[in-house]
């Protein structure tokens, strides 16, 4: 085992710098002025570093570190419409006040290490944002074992490293009119196995979330787009390519969890959702028209998952329809410790045309039973989190969260017709550590009533079911706990154990215990 991590670590950092290298075929924009600038920075901050001065002064860093913004968050920048509230009016009249103050968790898991591995590099971090560059580069690795039931035991290691990168198009051309644009990039490596395919017997739900819906990458570009906010920061559009799931149906709290990263699987596996880090062409448009209300929404050019797993390729990416999404979410503020809440409720209409679920009719029932057409398919879902008591802060992080939500998706035309969930995620539950974060979530996920429909059909004529398919499938569930553990500023180790209940979505594997560990570490 200690033979396997050893070697797994060297080829990831092996390949960290190779991602290095890939991502700044990301800076087509400015790519002169930007390595002018970095040439610039990095002579200035040579010499302090080589002083000491900056290790002396980030030697009082600690693991209590606040979450901090590794990039900008759309939200935080946007002005409300109309000078009001709606519903929250009736809580609390203090609401101009928290909103301000209140201070969003970033979206990516990645940015809970609260802190950065080298601190040293701070001010040359401070520095080249000044100059209007800002990057990130963690390492997320997830190694899950089944430990009893499903088809065997065994283990399986997964991970992912990853460059995000930020350009503020203004300050690095110093032209007027790119001020206030911003180029968002990410450049990502992942390699390993799905412990679900490989032990469990799982093949629809992922049980692990770095490998994937689309698997392996070397060095896939994930998000390339231009933000932008106008009319004093009241509307804001993001314009390029984009990873629906960075946008609708996810938070950050869900992305503690491995099977809920980074959206619930029925909003991940349909193509038109283009989970991350699969992206689409396409725009999007936030805007506040309350202080307690968000609406987003857009268009996007949708492709088949499986095409171009590297992100690349644009030329040859084949398109199949458009995704018209939006959301509106509420965010109150709840008694007199000020509790946030999130109550999302989303719509998506893909004008894809997908095929019946029931698949092959067996020749017996062809005069009796007949395929749907091709149609579009619809996504509904209703998400909610609830902050219930607050722990060693203000911002929204700091404190015990209970969730839950639902999905629905086309019954005829999609792989899961509904997917409901509910869970907590609760903050320094055990004495002495107030930073470390427990969560515990149900998962149930109902297939499509026609792929069972059909599957019975070809069992009762004697036929394949279909490719790892051992009886007609319905439904399975999944219990998932974890407990993350700060070990350090950029560095969180998390114990992970999930229950798989019917792997397969049949009777026929039984229930699979499984347990592991998942380390993030930002530079």
């Amino acid at each position: 085992m200690s033979k396997f991590l050893y070697h797994a670590h060297k080829l990831v950092f092996l390949r960290a710098m190779s991602l290095l290298g890939l991502s700044y075929i990301v800076l087509a924009v400015g790519g002169v002025l930007i390595v002018g600038t970095f040439s610039h920075v990095l002579a200035q901050e040579t010499k302090q570093i080589t002083s000491g001065e900056s290790a002396r002064q980030n030697q009082t860093s600690s693991v209590v570190l606040l979450p901090k913004h590794k990039r900008p968050i759309a939200e935080e920048r946007l002005e409300s419409l109309f000078n009001t509230e709606s519903i929250s009016y009736l809580l609390n009249h203090n609401e101009d006040a928290l909103r301000r103050g209140d201070v969003s968790a970033g979206y990516y898991v990645a940015e809970q290490a609260f802190g950065n591995l080298v601190p040293a590099l701070k001010p040359l971090r401070e520095r080249l944002a000044n100059h209007g560059f800002s990057f990130e580069l963690t390492y997320k690795g997830e190694a899950m074992g089944n430990m009893s039931g499903g088809l065997s035991k065994g283990m399986d290691y997964t991970h992912e490293v990853r460059i995000a990168m930020l350009f503020d198009l203004g300050r690095l051309t110093k032209w007027e009119p790119l001020n206030g644009w911003f180029l968002h990039g990410i450049v990502m490596n992942r390699e390993g196995r799905q412990v679900g395919w490989d032990h469990v017997g799982e093949r629809n739900v992922l049980l692990t979330e770095v490998w994937s819906i689309h698997g392996p990458a070397a060095a896939r570009l994930a998000d390339l787009y231009a933000e932008k906010s106008f009319l004093n920061n009241r509307i804001n559009i993001n314009l390029g390519r984009i990873a629906l799931t960075h946008t609708y149906s996810t938070s950050v709290l869900l992305c503690t969890f491995m099977t809920m990263c980074s959206a619930p699987m029925a909003i991940r596996e349909p193509a038109g959702w283009s989970v991350y880090p699969k992206t689409s062409w396409g725009g999007t448009f936030r805007i506040r028209p309350t202080r307690d209300l968000i609406l987003r929404t857009g268009v996007y050019r949708i492709g088949p998952k499986a095409a171009d797993n590297t992100g690349w390729a644009w030329g040859s990416e084949p398109s199949t329809g458009i995704q018209t999404p939006v959301e509106l979410t509420w965010e109150p503020f709840f008694g007199a410790r000020n509790l946030p809440g999130h109550y999302k409720i989303g719509y998506g209409h893909d004008t894809s045309p997908y095929a019946d679920m029931i698949g092959t009719i067996p020749p017996a029932f062809a005069g009796a039973v007949h395929k749907h057409k091709e149609k579009a398919r619809d996504t509904f879902y209703i998400e909610a989190d609830q902050m219930v008591y607050r722990s060693h802060g203000q911002h929204q992080m700091a404190g015990g969260y209970v969730l839950a939500g639902f999905v629905h998706n086309t019954p005829s035309n999609s792989t899961f017709s509904n997917e409901f969930y509910a869970g907590a995620s609760l903050l320094g539950i055990i004495p002495g550590r107030p930073f470390d974060r427990f969560g515990v979530m149900y998962s149930y996920y109902q297939l499509s009533p026609r792929t069972t429909y059909g599957q019975q059909l070809r069992q009762m004529a004697g036929m394949s079911m279909g490719e790892y398919v051992n009886a007609p499938q319905t439904h399975s569930a999944i219990l998932e706990a974890y407990y993350g553990i700060p070990i350090m500023p950029g560095l969180v180790v998390t114990p992970e154990f999930e229950y798989m209940m019917r792997p397969g979505e049949t009777s026929v594997i039984p229930n699979a215990v499984l347990a592991g560990l998942k380390v993030i570490s930002a530079l």
